[in-house]
């Protein structure tokens, strides 16, 4: 029982390397921990007890944020927040639980076999999270280690393969105090992803060369609690227009974030006049809003969240469907039976959205063009991209004022880890903020910070030529996995 509360405890700490904290090396930590815990593990039973409470500490804590969204709707208790936050850390707890009990059940009593089987169990378990029943990719453990030089190797095997390298790192260090004879293994491993990490840095390619289009992003500071409130509409309108600035002599394109107007810009040309007023005749609005579906009678059925393009003369171009929704934030599955009971959606309204077709490029004239990413969808690795139709620069509108304290400096480390796969610059809209401004390497430009209102006027980062990840995607993770089972396999052969 002791040992389980320590799998529960290390689970916890693991955690803490994940934003706004970033102490990495207690995840590394976390991981010596966890291999020791299944190492010692009596039976197969007891490893994946030992794994399944790593995960609930892992995901109770990391996931704390969850609980504030409750707030926001006041149809139900802000308690249930807390109970959402535990049941879904119960069912997240699954995977881990399934990465331990595999590399229990073939170690075979060698050290060294069971730090490669856990990290390439960890590697598919953590995809299999981020892809069943919908999906839910929040905080991969790769994702700890962005701040360090390892985070180079995600353009070549993933977040998923940076996870498995968290796990090795990890494994090492137990190795190294596991005894003599392990020690060599333990600098081996800690050789190998160093010389990953390297090669991965000095083999990305060159920026192409060239200035990029001026851009504006917006961050008007308004709250999730004046988002929709009728009251507030002339003031959320009148910031956006203030902070948009005056049109200039240099062609700009403006980006505001999810959800930005309240208006349905497709029926209402009045308001979309209204928006184009605000921009010159070079500029191009890009913004958040919702697209109404109507049934044969005529009545609105559904909704779609969507980016719109607006230019000068008050026309739209292209738009983008948001593909990867929410459940029970955009749409409540199972709604006779839920709402008979009385839950709702967290965000407001009685309409569910409808999911559009998946990632797409736009081309946006002289401001290049653009794949975009609607707030929750930018989590989901090798599933942010056209790869037929390859963007400049991938915009990410967001509405994060329901995220607390700790989701939006998540959100925003893993729309750094897309930037780093995919070779392409990252720019993030939201209405309180993290806003930022991403190169085409992970690296985080300019920025504004939570609760604040402002702007960032910045030139457009450039793309990198496609990274290997860009080319091939998730393979690549599975490819790093089937490696590692392959080394273990030829330990345990050269140790029988």
């Amino acid at each position: 029982m002791k040992l389980l509360g320590l799998s529960l405890f290390a689970g916890l700490i693991s955690a803490l390397g994940f934003a706004p904290l970033g102490l990495w090396p207690l995840t590394i930590l976390a991981f010596t921990v966890l291999a020791w815990l299944v190492e010692t593990a009596p039976s197969l039973r007891s490893a994946l007890a030992r794994g399944w409470w790593f995960g609930v500490g892992q995901s109770v804590l990391g996931l704390n944020w969850i609980a504030t969204a409750f707030t926001f709707q006041a149809a139900m208790p802000a308690w249930l927040g807390w109970i959402a936050v535990v049941l879904l850390s119960l069912y997240l707890a699954v995977y881990p639980a399934a990465a331990a009990g595999l590399a229990w059940r073939w170690h075979r009593a060698n050290r060294l076999v069971l730090v490669l089987l856990l990290a390439a169990a960890w590697i598919v378990t953590e995809w299999m999270r981020g892809t069943l029943f919908t999906g839910f990719a929040w905080n991969p453990v790769g994702v700890a280690l962005l701040p360090t030089a390892a985070s180079w190797s995600a353009a070549w095997i993933g977040t998923y393969g940076l996870s498995g390298i968290a796990a090795l790192l990890g494994g090492a260090i137990w190795l190294a105090f596991a005894g003599s004879a392990q020690k060599k293994a333990s600098a081996m491993l800690i050789t190998a992803v160093a010389a990953l990490s390297a090669s991965a840095w000095l083999a990305r390619p060159a920026p192409i060369a060239g200035a990029g289009p001026q851009v504006r992003i917006v961050q008007p500071n308004i709250g999730q609690q004046n988002k929709w409130d009728p009251r507030y509409e002339q003031e959320n309108f009148r910031r956006f227009a203030t902070m948009s600035g005056r049109p200039g002599t240099t062609p700009r394109l403006l980006l505001w974030p999810e959800a930005a107007t309240p208006d349905y810009l497709t029926i209402q040309p009045g308001a979309r006049r209204r928006l184009a007023a605000l921009i010159g005749p070079g500029d191009l609005l890009l913004l958040g809003g919702v697209e109404l579906v109507f049934g044969a009678d005529g009545r609105s059925t559904a909704a779609y969240n969507s980016v719109f393009t607006l230019r000068p003369d008050g026309g739209l171009g292209e738009r983008y469907d948001k593909a990867h929704l929410v459940p029970y934030g955009e749409y409540l599955p199972m709604r006779p039976l839920l709402s008979a009971i009385g839950l709702s959606r967290l965000a407001p309204g009685n309409l569910d959205f409808l999911g559009g077709p998946g990632p797409r490029t736009i081309d946006l004239g002289r401001f290049g063009r653009a794949g975009l990413q609607v707030c929750y969808e930018m989590i989901f690795s090798g599933k942010v991209v056209d790869r037929a139709d390859r963007p400049d620069f991938i915009f990410n509108p967001s509405n994060d004022a329901w995220f607390g304290a700790w989701g939006p400096p998540q959100h925003l480390a893993q729309a750094r880890l897309r930037a780093v796969e995919e070779g392409l610059p990252v720019i993030r809209a939201t209405p309180t903020g993290i806003s930022a401004v991403i190169d085409a390497d992970g690296r985080l430009l300019q920025s504004l910070p939570l609760g604040t209102a402002g702007v960032i006027d910045a030139r457009l980062p450039p793309p990198e030529p496609p990274t290997l990840f860009a080319r091939l995607g998730n393979i690549l993770p599975f490819a790093f996995a089937l490696l590692l089972v392959a080394a273990a396999i030829a330990v345990r052969r050269k140790t029988r």
